[in-house]
């Protein structure tokens, strides 16, 4: 199974759209709340070099936004 890592808002509506793609593809996942974790944002920042969310990242494969059909590719999951 992937590592897969979300940085997220609890305001974002595409944060919330990529998670339920998750759960209902069982993929398990990490989240990390960059509006309240200073550290977590400083991550997202250095991998992705920019401040929007999402960023996910899967098996050290950065997307920006909730770009479905580059996460089902990268997970093995037909969209």
């Amino acid at each position: 199974m992937a590592n897969v890592t979300i940085y997220s808002t609890p305001t974002c509506v595409y944060c919330k759209a990529a998670k339920e793609f998750f759960e209902a593809n069982n993929v398990s996942y990490k989240e990390k709340n960059v509006a309240e974790d200073e550290q977590a944002r400083e991550e997202m920042v250095r991998k992705s070099e920019q401040m929007g969310v999402p960023v996910i990242d899967i098996d050290g494969t950065i997307v920006i936004g909730f770009d479905k059909e580059k996460i089902a590719e990268l997970l093995g999951i037909s969209s």
